[in-house]
């Protein structure tokens, strides 16, 4: 069966994109322990391309079947894994790219490079790296996993935060400040 996209972030409410979220059949990661560990041999760049032994991976659904494996361990290494492998993989900053950003009551929904959509909140946080002046935002994805905000969507959620009284932004009952600590 083809992949279809979902459809514009814009066109979306939140109960569309949470069924969406809900109905994305994402392997049990988390729950695998292979006994085989190596190196994938690729790499994620800082705006979301991938690479394998050097060679850009372009093929959209091969990207997203890799992305839906995905997971960072505490000591901060991403892993590729399957109930046979576990392969590590660099990732330059972030393994994924948040590319749009839709408020919608108290809900942020944020959608990536990978066409999946996350809604910020108790288990995908918003978080500020970097210093005042030049602040990164991340949003957290899966199994440990985070989205960096590119320029448009990081602007897209100044304006969230500016209409309020301080520079953070809110969704499901939390408050995210948008500036470093």
């Amino acid at each position: 069966m083809p992949y279809e996209p979902p459809p514009e972030l814009a066109t979306l409410s939140l109960a569309e994109a949470a069924e969406l979220v809900a109905a994305r059949k994402l392997p049990p990661v988390s729950q695998w322990s292979p006994e085989t560990v190596g190196d994938s041999e690729m790499r994620i760049s800082p705006d979301g391309r991938w690479f394998h032994q050097g060679g850009e991976i372009k093929r959209p659904a091969m990207l997203r079947a890799f992305a839906s494996l995905l997971l960072r361990d505490e000591a901060g290494q991403h892993w590729l894994v399957t109930p046979s492998q576990k392969l590590s993989i660099a990732v330059d900053d972030a393994a994924f790219i948040a590319i749009d950003v839709k408020q919608d009551g108290d809900a942020l929904v944020f959608k990536l490079n990978t066409d999946d959509l996350v809604i910020a909140g108790p288990d995908h946080p918003i978080r500020a790296e970097g210093d005042p002046d030049t602040p990164a935002l991340y949003v957290g994805v899966r199994h440990g996993t985070e989205a960096r905000l590119n320029r448009s969507t990081y602007a897209q959620l100044v304006e969230i935060a500016l209409a309020g009284d301080d520079l953070s932004v809110s969704s499901q009952g939390m408050t995210f400040p948008l500036q470093p600590a």
